[in-house]
């Protein structure tokens, strides 16, 4: 095995790691360390994506703190990191592992060279045997360049480190085929997203402590899948569910993964919404594109929108509106107008640097 079929993603949600009154429950969280000590011994390296640094600081936050509140959820998070932290640190301690905080926001993933740098720190974390534990930065994060939750953000780091699994957890046992509380409802076991259309079976609600909720969750392990990493939904709060799903038991729900595609396409595809742009295409195009592996060419192209740059991420969309896929752009929004409609030109966005969804 390479280094990155032994790279694991594991996503804590912050009902896993939390009682039910909303404070850090020790024992789950001790759980999981021994399982993450366990297969590290069997030469895993693991990422770990903790939510809960809100929940953490309702233990020593001033009383009128009201979560509703944009500075009241800056200030419990401020709080909440810390302890957060703490407490993953001490426990890695009795298992004989380093831990190491990494918090992100999302501009750290829109340019090309914020990403490789990020890429490089937890390349040299996980060369040192040390475990990064990655959480984003709500302290200095505000709504217009925040993750959609904690989902995201561990989607975005399977793929920029070439994991070979990401494992969300959260408090519910899966994906089931109906509402998770009729007993008539099961668990999906596996599921081929390009065969699936998981929406249709996920409740759109929200955990009661965390962002996330399974529609998230299914969306960013569909996307995964895609670009050919396996991805996993599953209860945090079982025993051993880390360990069981690495043995191969059919724990939760299993995203089958495809093809694996480029580095490079990995960020195309997982950058929806770091967009600079947008270039709509005629019918032709769009057909082509869904078709088999193109080039989006000026000649295919009706209109553009917004100012980028080269190298920026933009969108494709169908002459109707409908969303196609993400690109890298070969060239400037201006040139891009001033190619529009014509032959043998360049392309705006390259197949190498194209993700169609």
């Amino acid at each position: 095995m390479n280094t990155e079929e032994k790279r694991i993603v594991i996503k804590v949600g912050t009902n896993v790691i939390t009682r039910e009154d909303g404070m850090l429950n020790e024992q789950i969280i001790k759980q999981l360390a021994l399982q993450i000590a366990e297969i590290k011994k069997q030469g895993y390296d693991v990422i770990i994506v903790s939510s809960g640094a809100m929940a953490a600081g309702r233990t020593f936050a001033p009383p009128y703190c009201n979560p509703n509140k944009v500075i009241h959820r800056q200030l419990l998070a401020a709080i909440g990191q810390v302890e957060l932290i703490h407490t993953w640190s001490l426990v890695f301690e009795d298992y004989g592992s380093i831990c190491a905080q990494v918090l992100a926001t999302k501009e750290d993933f829109r340019s090309r060279r914020h990403y490789l740098n990020m890429k490089n720190c937890f390349e040299a974390l996980l060369q040192d045997k040390v475990i990064p534990i990655v959480n984003e930065n709500d302290v200095v994060s505000v709504s217009e360049i925040m993750f959609t939750d904690n989902d995201e953000l561990a989607g975005m780091i399977a793929s920029m480190l070439d994991a070979e699994s990401l494992i969300l957890l959260t408090n519910v046992d899966g994906l089931f085929d109906g509402d998770p509380k009729d007993p008539s409802s099961k668990i999906i076991q596996e599921i081929d997203p390009q065969k699936t259309t998981v929406e249709d079976y996920v409740q759109k609600t929200k955990s009661e402590f965390g962002l996330g909720g399974m529609l998230t969750k299914s969306r960013i392990a569909k996307t995964l899948s895609s670009i050919g990493t396996t991805t996993y939904i599953a209860n945090g709060r079982k025993e051993y569910v880390i360990t069981d799903i690495l043995k191969g038991e059919k724990i939760g729900t299993k995203f089958i993964p495809q093809k694996k595609v480029s580095k490079t396409k990995k960020w195309v595809a997982l950058a929806k919404g770091y967009e600079k742009g947008t270039i709509y295409v005629n019918k032709k195009a769009e057909k082509i594109l869904k078709e088999k592996v193109s080039s989006v060419l000026p000649v295919g192209v009706i209109k553009v929108e917004g100012n980028f740059e080269k190298g920026d991420i933009i969108k494709v969309l169908s002459e109707q509106g409908r969303f196609l896929g993400l690109g890298k752009a070969e060239y400037s929004s201006e040139k891009a107008n001033e190619l529009i409609g014509k032959a043998h030109e360049k392309p705006v966005i390259h197949y190498d640097y194209l993700f169609i969804y």
